[in-house]
């Protein structure tokens, strides 16, 4: 598994850790990402999907969230000596076992 091969630390985060909500209609519900991840440079949301699931409106709900929970977690922690956060959506069949987590987020997270 990339995680345990790369990764200093990383979870399944629990219901509530990060109180990032989304628009679903008139719902605001919880997203909680599949994984974090913290390498020595860089802290790592990742959600893996279905291939057929990344265009899904509520995927993309989340996304958007979770993007911009990134931007600012990235700017607090700069200001006080930390890594930046990076959120990465996975298609399922864009996981193999060669490729690295910055490959992932190179090539499926937003630069």
């Amino acid at each position: 598994m990339i995680l345990e091969r790369e990764a200093l630390k990383w979870f399944k985060p629990a219901k509530g850790q990060f109180q990032i909500y989304y628009k679903q209609g008139a719902d605001r519900p919880e997203y909680q990402p599949d994984f974090v991840a913290e390498t020595e440079t860089t802290i790592y949301m990742l959600e893996p999907k279905a291939k057929n699931e990344m265009e899904d409106p509520s995927v993309l709900a989340k996304k958007e969230v979770a993007e911009k929970w990134c931007e600012r977690a990235s700017t607090y922690s700069s200001e006080h000596g930390g890594k930046p956060w990076k959120y990465v959506l996975i298609p399922h069949d864009g996981i193999m076992d060669n490729m690295s987590l910055e490959g992932l987020a190179a090539k499926f997270g937003r630069m």
